[in-house]
C-alpha cells in the first residue's frame, strides 16, 4: 500500500488494472487530439506514473494507440454479439440500443477508436481495418443464419458492400450524435434500423 503526499494510504494497482487506466487516458486524449498530437509524456502525467513504466506496457506509441484501438473493438463486438436463433428483425433494435449505449457510456473510446483510420501510422490503421472487418463479418454472420435474409447473401453479391457502407453510415450518425445533434437515442437507433433494413430490401427492378 503506497502513501500520497497527503499521507493518505495509495492501494498499488494490478498489472491489469494499471494497463486500463492506461488505455482509458490514452482513448480520452486520442480522442480529443490527431494521434500525431498525442504525446506519451502526457498520458504517463495524467496517469500520475513515469514515462519509463508507461513504456514498459507499450513499446512505442504505435503499440499504444493499436491497444486503445483494439480495445474499443472488443467493447464493441461484446455488446452487440448477435443472440443465436434469434430473427435480425428482433435484434437489429436491442444490438443498435447496446451499440449506442456503449457510444454514450464511452464516447472518448469510440472518438478514439473512429480517429484510427486518419492516423499517419500504417500499422496503427491495419488494426482500425481489422476491427472494422471484424464487426463486418459479425454482421453478415447473423444475417446469413437469418431465414429471412439468408438467401440476400446467396442472390445479392453487393450484400458485404451494403454492409461495409452501413457501418460507415451507422459511424458517421453516431459521431454527429455525440457532437450534439438534437435526436434522442430511440430516433438514432430507428435511423439507424431503417438504413441497414433498406439495404436489404429485395430490388424492385
Amino acid at each position: 500500500m503506497a502513501v500520497d503526499q497527503g499521507g493518505r494510504a495509495r492501494r498499488r494497482l494490478s498489472t491489469e488494472e494499471r494497463r486500463e487506466q492506461l488505455l482509458a487516458v490514452g482513448a480520452r486524449l486520442f480522442s480529443e487530439s490527431p494521434y500525431d498530437e498525442v504525446w506519451i509524456e502526457q498520458v504517463a502525467e495524467i496517469a500520475g506514473v513515469s514515462r519509463g513504466l508507461l513504456y514498459h506496457y507499450f513499446p512505442a506509441k504505435r503499440d499504444f494507440f493499436a491497444a486503445v484501438v483494439e480495445r474499443e473493438s472488443e467493447r464493441m463486438l461484446r455488446m452487440t454479439a448477435p443472440a443465436p436463433g434469434v430473427p435480425v428483425r428482433e435484434q437489429l433494435a436491442a444490438g443498435l440500443d447496446a451499440y449506442l449505449e456503449y457510444v454514450e457510456a464511452h464516447a472518448h473510446g469510440y472518438r478514439a477508436f473512429h480517429r484510427a483510420d486518419a492516423a499517419g501510422d500504417q500499422a496503427v490503421r491495419r488494426v482500425y481495418r481489422r476491427a472494422l472487418a471484424a464487426q463486418e463479418r459479425q454482421i453478415l454472420a447473423a444475417l446469413a443464419a437469418d431465414p429471412e435474409f439468408g438467401h440476400v447473401l446467396e442472390n445479392r453479391p453487393d450484400t458485404r458492400l451494403a454492409v461495409r457502407g452501413w457501418l460507415a453510415f451507422t459511424t458517421a450518425v453516431c459521431l454527429e450524435w455525440l457532437r450534439g445533434a438534437q435526436l434522442g437515442r430511440d430516433q438514432v437507433r430507428d435511423l439507424c434500423a431503417r438504413a441497414l433494413l433498406g439495404l436489404l430490401a429485395p430490388s424492385t427492378r
